[in-house]
């Protein structure tokens, strides 16, 4: 597993965005196909170099949609692919497909278009793609919220409205990873039309949306998804993909409340940023913060309790062979394993000053190398770390639960209702502490759809052979233990792992665009 180790060049963006011959895209008979005739022409502009693209908005990619608003795909390829031309060394048959979604907060993530990143990093990653030479997919998905209006955002997400009222909630889980793969298998079944690689799709997601990617990459082809690609019409085949970019995934939503606590227990007080929309389509940024409650501080303890028995029935190891397990009091090598990998990213960071000089818009405040007084360093290396003083540092950003709130009011408490159901517990724990009366617990298997980390464990064949996992080291929205075991365990089963803990970075995504993509240029050096 690697480090990261490039720094992304800072550079003034220019963005321009023209189209002509604007047709709409559509389908001949049952089969899905595409009219490849049905194109807009674009141009985008960056750093000084031009680029054109032909454009395939619109594209409904299952036979039966349940809400037309998201169920739709946008594709964007090089203009020069149907010329017989290359970008960067690719050609219309070798160039990567990527697949980057929108989701934020598990809420509809409707299809992007090449333009500016809504968090003002510059260009968004389908024009960096683009230019890159890669083909661009980018596929809308139902979430929690399609059939209602909300003013929520979420990291992960795009600007302007993100549905309308219809009284239907047709979005809810596993809906968005359904459409994902209904999207994939449109993908494969139009592969001898599209230029592209369909052996080379590479997802791309943030928060959520970093979860979506990794159950995409997790679930490849597994059955217990048919019955919800038939109800919408999905095209049968493969949905396996060839690589999965995790950015701060949100996931493992079973064990991410005992996760969190293992790691906050004790820290009572919570800091955070609300995001809500405005009418203009962007969005604002909203402090909050407070103590837990005695009844909330009294529940912390039970939760980290629950967390070493779940690690230590995952059996993973380390780089050395070592077993990776927790004692009841929550320490041991599973422990200094996730410490091992905070270290790592300090060094790095000292090293290299990396975030620091190329991305201080987007570090924590306070969090440059140099002025952390509870790392030890000695002739410039990390020797020492007070682990206890470092999540002090960090705080906490949630109370207990943090994900399965006993009044059924988080964003995964309604992920997992229903058109009937607004909302529903998806841990024992939660559900025998509730304070809704009547609160029910979702099903089993729906919970185990959602979560990437079992089809690992159950080696699954259609696992992605090339994972890339990001998480700042200052991202408190899931515990730091989360994207380890799921860096771990992949490394584990033998799969090719690129995992890092960005130093100083939060809860973010799509800050390190030239990196992730050298990463994906590399992979068709293992292949």
């Amino acid at each position: 597993m690697n480090l990261l180790s490039k720094a992304i060049l800072s550079a003034t963006v220019a963005l321009a965005l023209t189209a002509t011959s604007c047709q709409s895209a559509k389908f001949t008979g049952d089969t899905l196909r595409m009219d490849m005739n049905a194109y807009t022409e674009g141009t985008v502009s960056y750093k000084g170099s031009e680029i054109a693209y032909r454009a395939y908005e619109g594209i409904v990619y299952v036979a039966s949609p349940v809400d037309t608003d998201y169920q739709t795909m946008n594709i964007y390829i090089p203009s020069a692919y149907f010329e017989g031309g290359e970008v960067n060394g690719y050609t219309a048959k070798t160039a990567p497909i990527f697949f980057p979604n929108t989701v934020g907060g598990y809420m509809p993530g409707p299809a992007d278009q090449p333009g500016l990143d809504p968090h003002g990093k510059g260009p968004n990653s389908i024009f960096c793609a683009l230019e890159h030479g890669y083909v661009v997919a980018s596929a809308g998905v139902r979430g929690r919220t399609s059939g209602k209006v909300t003013t929520e955002f979420f990291e992960g997400s795009v600007g302007g409205t993100v549905s309308e009222a219809t009284g239907r909630m047709v979005g809810r889980a596993p809906a968005f990873i359904v459409d994902y793969k209904a999207a994939i298998r449109w993908l494969r079944h139009n592969a001898d039309a599209i230029p592209g690689d369909v052996e080379r799709i590479v997802t791309n997601g943030t928060s959520a949306g970093g979860a979506l990617s990794a159950l995409a990459g997790a679930t490849g082809n597994v059955g217990d998804f048919e019955p919800y690609l038939r109800e919408i019409g999905a095209l049968e085949g493969r949905d396996d993909v060839w690589a999965a970019s995790c950015y701060c995934p949100i996931h493992n939503l079973e064990h991410a409340d005992a996760a969190y606590e293992w790691l906050f227990c004790g820290h009572d007080d919570w800091h955070r940023t609300k995001h809500q929309r405005t009418d203009d389509g962007g969005f604002v940024r909203v402090p909050d913060e407070g103590v837990m409650s005695v009844e909330q501080a009294a529940l912390s303890p039970l939760l980290k309790a629950l967390f070493p028995a779940y690690v230590n029935g995952l059996g993973l190891v380390g780089e050395d062979g070592e077993a990776l397990t927790l004692e009841a009091d929550g320490t041991g090598s599973f422990a200094d394993w996730v410490r091992r990998w905070v270290v790592a990213s300090a060094q790095h960071e000292l090293d290299t000053h990396d975030n620091e000089r190329n991305r201080v818009w987007l570090q924590v405040a306070g969090s440059q190398i140099d002025a952390q007084g509870y790392l030890e360093v000695r002739d410039g290396r990390v020797v020492g770390l007070d682990w206890e003083a470092f999540v002090a540092k960090i705080s906490r950003m949630k109370a207990a639960p943090a994900f399965d709130a006993l009044d059924l009011r988080s964003p995964e408490n309604e992920e997992f209702g229903d058109e009937h159901v607004d909302a529903r517990h998806f841990t024992a724990f939660s559900t025998e502490h509730s304070t809704v009366a009547g609160a029910e617990l979702a099903s089993p298997e729906v919970v185990r759809l959602m979560n990437p980390v079992p089809w690992i464990a159950d080696d699954n064949p259609g696992v992605a052979p090339h994972w890339r996992v990001r998480h700042g080291s200052f991202d408190r929205d899931t515990s730091l233990a989360i994207p380890v075991i799921l860096a771990t365990m992949l490394a584990n089963k033998g799969f090719d792992v690129d995992f890092a803990l960005p130093w100083g970075l939060p809860h973010s995504g799509d800050y390190d665009l030239d990196e992730l993509f050298a990463w994906i240029d590399g992979l068709g050096e293992k292949s």
